[in-house]
């Protein structure tokens, strides 16, 4: 009994948010004390995705910036991956933790000074700043899962593909890298899935200049319209729920073991 009771009560704790917001999405009229919606509607969706509204031009902003974050990102990951798995670094250690120093502190505080800094540059209120805050977030998870891609590829093809007279560059292309691939196109989906959630850097770097779908459902929550604000959430969830099934098939168990060796 009390294991049905405990499983029924994680269903809705995971689930219950997920049906208030597909409520509210159709919910035309909704006040107390009625505990459901008084009038269903889809009104409030043809509002998000008339042309003239700001739903769309917010999911492009917020989809280009995300794969350009993508780009940045795996420019710095996929070659430093390379380096901390195949080469003997010193420091490996350090270094692996200094990619770790954005998650490490609070990131209001250090987006208020980046915002500062941007500003005395002219990156504040531009879509590169935003990128650039974005990257080094991403480098978070696009470093350490890129290093453990190239660790769990035997060495030993490498030297095989070497020995056959391919170079180090051929070696690389034609041999680790497609085997990496799949923990590479796995990071990528984790660093475009956190540029495109992405609140806290995108409103102290990009407003107003920058609105991105974030944004936009924040604006439409503090303004008291939840209609608007939980079809952008339901917006947001689409491709976090797509693209986490597509990592369930890029990271393999073998890639899972290297993280963080």
């Amino acid at each position: 009994m009390l294991k049905v009771l405990g499983l029924a009560a994680f269903a809705f704790w995971l689930i219950g948010p997920l049906v208030n917001l597909a409520l509210w999405s159709v919910a035309e009229r909704w006040y107390t004390p009625y505990k459901l919606p008084v009038t269903y509607g889809t009104r409030f969706w043809e509002v998000v995705f008339r042309p003239s509204g700001d739903a769309m031009t917010s999911l492009g902003t917020s989809v280009g910036i995300a794969l350009l974050t993508v780009v940045a990102a795996l420019a710095v990951s996929v070659p430093a991956g390379y380096a901390l798995a195949r080469l003997r670094l010193p420091f490996r250690t350090a270094i692996m933790i200094a990619f770790l120093l954005p998650q490490a502190f609070p990131s209001v505080a250090i987006y208020i000074n980046v915002a500062r800094i941007f500003y005395t540059i002219g990156l504040a209120g531009t879509v590169p700043g935003v990128v650039l805050v974005h990257a080094a977030h991403g480098l978070v998870y696009s470093v350490w899962i890129a290093t453990a891609a190239f660790a769990a590829v035997d060495r030993d093809l490498e030297l095989a593909a070497r020995n056959m007279g391919a170079g180090p560059l051929r070696a690389f292309a034609t041999v680790t890298l497609p085997l990496a691939a799949p923990g590479i196109v796995a990071s990528a989906i984790f660093v475009f899935l956190e540029s495109l959630d992405e609140f806290t850097a995108t409103f102290f770097v990009g407003v107003p200049q920058v609105t991105t779908l974030p944004l936009l459902l924040y604006n439409a929550s503090m303004g008291g319209n939840y209609q608007i604000a939980s079809i952008t959430a339901l917006i947001l969830l689409v491709p976090s729920v797509l693209f986490m099934l597509v990592i369930e098939k890029f990271l393999k168990a073998d890639v899972l073991a290297k993280v963080g060796q």
